[in-house]
């Protein structure tokens, strides 16, 4: 029998929970996970370049979040704008649909926007009369699980430090540790893939094989797959990373990438069994019970090794989820 969805469960203390970040960056702890020995260390993230080895290359996703959370003047509707397909053109999640059928309009910041079509999953197309400066009227669309709205500090804390191509709905956290000094001592690079409001969606259904994965948008240049290439390991760093390496991996072949660029979207939904293609080491968070998530790091390191894990985070009092502790695996 294969395995189920209740397989991937744990369980978590709400006290746990990160609502806020530490007040440095590379104060976190980390879980190291060695996958050949089924070896558990706790360590530092600060200890993170002693696990590297010289021909490392760490993948770090650059995407950058934008406040896409809206709410109409009245304060009776609330907007998340999930895709900008033009300055007066968005995709929304709506709140609450019921009030927002196509032809109804709604007013932010006192520019009026109607909505022209309804989709299949219940996303609206709203059309500005001119547009709306989310950077001026909007807020990050932090997690349910903080329990609490955003607040000044997060425009920066819930940013990585290297982010810089706009269009993310949630933060790739893995990344939130790491500080420039740090950063710019290890051989790395970027790719980018826009994280969406699909990496919340708890998986509703018994068995992984019948879940039907968020699509997110990603790009890759020739200049990276070519390192990625050259080099002996690959660190990922966060499931965004690997979800593009290793759907890129596929196409390319003999676990090389393809060297040219490349965009499009991904819907890849990696749980085990997988073969890992081109990433040889993982970098993460700690990520919610029978999640998406979850199930991508139990293919990387075996689900049995990765729960005993995580049980051990909790005994250890780890702090958990987009603010919290790391994992490394390697």
């Amino acid at each position: 029998m294969g395995l189920r969805t209740s397989d991937f469960h744990y369980d978590l203390p709400e006290e746990l929970i990160a609502s806020r970040p530490l007040p440095e960056r590379a104060a976190s702890r980390m879980l190291v996970i060695h996958r050949d020995s089924g070896k558990i260390e706790h360590r530092m993230f600060r200890d993170f370049p002693e696990h590297l080895r010289s021909d490392d290359l760490l993948v770090l996703n650059d995407t950058k979040v934008i406040p896409a959370r809206v709410f109409s003047d009245d304060g009776k509707i609330e907007l998340l704008c999930l895709d900008r397909l033009s300055p007066l053109e968005w995709r929304c999640l709506v709140k609450p649909g019921r009030k927002m059928r196509e032809g109804k309009t709604v007013t932010v910041a006192g520019t009026t926007g109607t909505v022209v079509e309804v989709f299949e999953n219940g996303d609206r197309l709203i059309r500005w009369e001119a547009p709306v400066d989310l950077d001026a009227h909007g807020h990050l669309a932090l997690p349910h699980y903080m329990g609490r709205e955003d607040e000044i500090a997060d425009k920066e804390r819930y940013q990585t430090v290297y982010a810089r191509e706009e269009g993310a709905i949630a933060a790739p956290t893995a990344g939130l540790h790491f500080t420039p000094e740090l950063l710019e001592k290890l051989p790395h690079d970027f790719l980018t893939l826009h994280v969406g409001v699909g990496t919340f969606r708890p998986v509703q259904v018994d068995t992984p094989e019948e879940h039907v994965m968020h699509s997110e948008r990603y790009r890759l240049t020739e200049a990276t797959a070519k390192r990625v290439n050259e080099a002996g390991r690959v660190i990922a760093v966060g499931t965004t990373v690997t979800r593009v390496l290793e759907q890129l991996g596929e196409r390319g072949g003999d676990k090389r990438l393809l060297e040219k660029d490349q965009h499009g979207e991904t819907d890849i939904f990696i749980y085990p069994p997988h073969e890992f293609r081109v990433v040889g080491g993982l970098l993460t968070n700690f990520h919610l019970p029978e999640s998406t998530l979850i199930m991508l790091v139990s293919a990387f390191a075996g689900r049995e090794l990765v729960m005993e894990a995580y049980r051990e985070a909790v005994r250890e009092r780890y702090r958990f989820y987009s603010y919290g502790d790391c994992m490394l695996l390697v």
